[in-house]
Parts: C-alpha cells; structure tokens; sequence
C-alpha cells in the first residue's frame, strides 16, 4: 500500500492507495486518481514533494506524482516574515 503524506500547521494528512488493486478495482482506481488530485493541487499552492522508498536511500524531490512510489511527502510553501 502506497501513501502520501500531506504536512500541514495541522499536523499531516496521509493518503492511502493500492496500486496493484487499482487495475482491476474501480474504487482502488478511484483513490489514485484522487491522490493524484492533491498532489497537483499541493503543488499548484506551491508545495514541494518528495518520494521516499526506503531509509537508506535519500528522498528524490519530485515534480509529478508516482503511483508507483513507496511514500510521497508533500511539504507546503514556507513563508517568511
């Protein structure tokens, strides 16, 4: 199961999805389009991704959604002051 966390001042938000159900499942194919929904909003707002897949290896910063990855972690624009 593949994730996304969306940081916030309100804590995160974690989207789920199954990629492999999604071929063949309407409602699995259903939240990967969602997913891919926030992300591009995310990013519209200015908020920068990253995909992570595993501990040792560094977090890729991304500018399109990948249903294939492992975590995505969506961190908003920070203003200054």
């Amino acid at each position: 199961m593949a994730k996304m966390r969306i940081l916030s001042s309100l804590g995160d938000t974690v989207v789920e999805w199954d990629t492999e159900k999604a071929a063949t499942d309407a409602e699995a194919a259903r939240a990967v389009k969602e997913a891919e929904r926030i992300f591009r909003e995310a990013r519209q707002r200015g908020a920068t991704a990253f995909r992570v897949d595993s501990p040792e290896k560094p977090a890729e910063r991304i500018d399109k959604f990948d249903k294939t990855a492992e975590q995505i972690i969506v961190v908003p624009r920070v203003a200054g002051g």
